[in-house]
């Protein structure tokens, strides 16, 4: 039994890639609500019960109302899109999906921006000494 327990977050991690897989697909071949326009899945946790699964995504526009809009259509056909899953994955419990923007990207380009202007800004110093 022990090495049954062990084995459950491998599955778990191997699970939720295939939604990601899954989804990704699923949203670019057939989803066609308007409000869900070019987007990438960036990841997918699944709780151990595989109750739920918070999915994360990021938009090619940044903007607050596409993203508002992105959520808003991912979660009008979180039914349509389980149902989907449903038909390509073997598995007892089936997911309630949770969209959730990721922002790190956006939080990465800014960090870079910022660590560029300080060492401009550092150049300058020097060169001034």
């Amino acid at each position: 039994m022990a090495k049954h327990s062990k084995s459950i977050p491998g599955r778990g991690l191997r699970v939720a890639d295939q939604i990601q897989r899954d989804l990704s697909e699923i949203i670019a071949f057939e989803l066609k609500d308007p409000r869900v326009g070019m987007i990438t899945i960036t990841e997918v946790q699944v709780t151990p019960d595989y109750a739920h699964a918070k999915v994360f995504f990021t938009t090619l526009k940044d903007d607050k109302q596409a993203i508002q809009d992105t959520v808003t259509g991912l979660s009008k056909a979180s039914g349509f899109l389980r149902g989907q899953l449903g038909r390509r994955l073997t598995i007892h419990t089936l997911p309630d999906l949770h969209f959730v923007h990721d922002n790190s990207t956006a939080r990465g380009i800014e960090m870079s921006r910022l660590i560029d202007e300080a060492n401009a800004t550092r150049a300058k110093d020097a060169d001034e000494s």
